[in-house]
């Protein structure tokens, strides 16, 4: 299975964009599928860092790739 590294390398070789890990987490909870829980995230706090609308689509593009969704 991709990493989020490798996910972030796609976005990047791909468009030139960079895209940070919060983001992935970000599309794939609005995917459906449930990302680990960084050990830094406080119990019962919502995510500060969504994802931008920009930043969702190429997101999904990598996700495809890897077949991760």
């Amino acid at each position: 299975m991709a990493t989020y590294q490798d996910v972030l390398q796609y976005v990047l070789r791909r468009h030139g964009k960079w895209v940070h890990t919060c983001w992935i987490a970000d599309v794939k909870e609005k995917n459906g599928l449930k990302p680990r829980r960084a050990p830094n995230r406080f119990p019962g706090k919502t995510r500060q860092h969504k994802c931008p609308s920009w930043a969702q689509p190429l997101i999904e593009q990598a996700m495809k790739h890897y077949k991760i969704i």
